[in-house]
């Protein structure tokens, strides 16, 4: 097999999630190997997931954006979409976070709906 790949990957064995529909929806995985351009995931079955997803390793405490680069039933190959940002935000403050932003933006639209009528 040929490999494309411009950096070395390096072996791994990190368990870790993938992420996506903001975060509402994980699957946990295994990193197989990384290096700073992507990595391998594998699934313990097969699975359907979209191309664009956040990669979740709580041991490192990384979070990452990546793309599908290629598929198979239970593996995936990945690159990194970001700068490593170094942390990982937990799913339930990314779920109050999205809650908290909904809520300012029907305030600031209730707002702008009062002063439209006092006009």
């Amino acid at each position: 097999m040929l490999d494309r790949r411009r950096e070395h990957r390096g072996r791994t064995y990190l368990g870790g999630q993938v992420a996506f529909n903001n975060r509402w929806c994980t699957v946990d995985c295994l990193v197989r190997n990384m290096s700073q351009g992507g990595a391998r995931i594998e699934f313990p079955e097969p699975v359907l997931l979209p191309s664009d997803l956040e990669l979740l390793i709580p041991l490192k405490g990384h979070s990452r954006r990546v793309r599908v680069m290629w598929k198979q039933a239970k593996a995936l190959g990945v690159s990194f979409l970001d700068r490593d940002s170094g942390t990982v935000v937990p799913i339930e403050v990314a779920r109050q976070i999205r809650k908290l932003k909904a809520e300012r933006d029907a305030l600031a639209r209730r707002v702008r709906d009062l002063s439209e009528s006092s006009i």
